[in-house]
């Protein structure tokens, strides 16, 4: 059962009209695609469907290969067709074959959009009886190389996407978890944590924000928190990885809570700043909702990336992000505030325990005006009353004020 499955999804096909609509000339496809790829057909079985309502009917079919299968299924109304190969690597690696063959059958579909996903199947280690009872059954992330955590976890989905690895894991203590290259992401069950303090200081500081921009934030949860307040128009999400935000749609609605499909939501696939560098549009709030500093997405902490963000702000706009863990992570939570100090007047520096990273965790708001630390408990409660703003799970007219309440050791780390 050790193997590799890979899916796509092809929109908007260009391909020859024989390949949506004829069973024996995708049956030939797939032959011939089975041959020049090295892989060993064994037999297969098409079915094509009659019209329905005025519209022709698409073909359904499998492959059965000595590796494993082939499946297509063909879509002509709207120009669709999904595509899953799947070969076991028990015995030999065919990985490098299955992707030769969906690449050869995509090919001929000519598709103007296509989302691929990589799923590794049989974790071979489950089979081997020397696994430790320690280690089988926990997912685990390092904090350092001298630290790690972990929880109890279920492996539900897992995917290689062209930027990242992807998982989905079911967990006891807080449901559906997402990660990305074994780094926590999200969970169900806490991630209002992150979001809510990732979101509302800065906010509810802002007299009244109207659009704001989330550089990542593929899992939709910052966006949520950004809808709750009456003034939010619009909200620009500028995600690299499709998958990510396909993904989320899929199993994390408890996150996003339909906010990715909000008609005030622009989900934008993409470099964030190569997007908004060719845009005039200015942000009340820009929300930097990334993987953390020390990972590939480190390029979009530089100073120079900072200074492309302090451009996109609208006047008394302001700068959020995530910092990393003073704990863990001193040194690059002082170079990161050293870099925000030299782009902004006003950097304020604040921190949370946020369950699902282990940890006490750093962020900040950077501004030339706008200062949270200039709201007080009394002002958050106006404003949260008249705004609305409801369903909270963590911030609060107190908790504000806590959030910027520094410990001496991270005080230490900002002079």
């Amino acid at each position: 059962m050790h193997g590799l499955h890979l899916t796509a999804d092809l929109y908007q096909c260009t391909g020859h009209e024989r390949f949506m609509l004829d069973a024996d000339a995708i049956a030939g496809l797939c032959r011939e695609q089975t041959a020049a790829s090295g892989l060993t057909l064994v037999d297969d079985r098409w079915v094509k469907f009659p019209p329905y309502e005025g519209q022709p009917g698409g073909v359904t079919g499998t492959v059965l290969l000595a590796e494993s299968h082939l499946a297509i299924h063909t879509w002509p109304e709207t120009g669709s067709v999904t595509i899953d190969v799947y070969v076991c690597n028990f015995s030999a690696d065919n990985s490098d074959k299955a992707r030769r063959l969906m690449d050869g059958v995509i090919e001929a579909y000519a598709p103007g959009q296509v989302l691929r996903q990589q799923l590794m199947r049989g974790d071979i280690r489950m089979a081997q009886p020397h696994v430790q009872e320690s280690e089988a059954g926990w997912a685990m992330e390092p904090l350092t190389p001298h630290a790690r955590f972990g929880y109890r976890a279920t492996a539900l989905q897992s995917l290689q996407t062209p930027y990242q690895k992807l998982e989905l894991l079911q967990t006891p203590q807080f449901g559906k978890v997402l990660r990305l290259d074994d780094c926590f992401m999200t969970s169900e069950g806490e991630e209002f944590f992150y979001h809510e303090a990732l979101v509302h200081p800065a906010a509810m500081a802002h007299p009244a924000p109207r659009k704001a921009l989330i550089l990542g934030g593929g899992d939709g949860g910052a966006a949520e928190e950004l809808l709750k307040h009456p003034s939010i128009e619009r909200v620009v999400l500028a995600e690299l990885d499709e998958a990510v935000v396909q993904f989320s749609r899929q199993h994390l609605q408890s996150v996003h809570r339909g906010a990715l499909d909000d008609p005030r939501v622009e989900v934008c696939i993409g470099d964030g700043l190569a997007l908004m560098d060719a845009s005039d549009e200015r942000f009340d709030l820009a929300l930097m909702d990334l993987t953390d500093p020390d990972t590939p997405a480190s390029a979009l902490y530089a100073p120079d990336s900072l200074a492309r963000m302090k451009r996109v702000l609208a006047p008394g706009g302001a700068l959020v992000l995530h910092l990393g863990s003073p704990v863990f992570h001193g040194a690059q939570v002082a170079e990161l505030v050293r870099s925000l100090r030299q782009q902004f007047a006003v950097v304020r520096c604040y921190g949370l325990y946020i369950p699902l990273y282990g940890a006490y965790w750093g962020l900040a708001v950077a501004s030339d005006e706008l200062d949270p630390l200039e709201l007080k408990a009394q002002q958050v409660a106006e404003r949260l009353r008249q705004r609305k703003v409801r369903d909270l799970q963590y911030y609060n007219e107190q908790v504000h004020g806590a959030l910027f309440a520094l410990p001496n050791y991270y005080r230490e780390l900002l002079k």
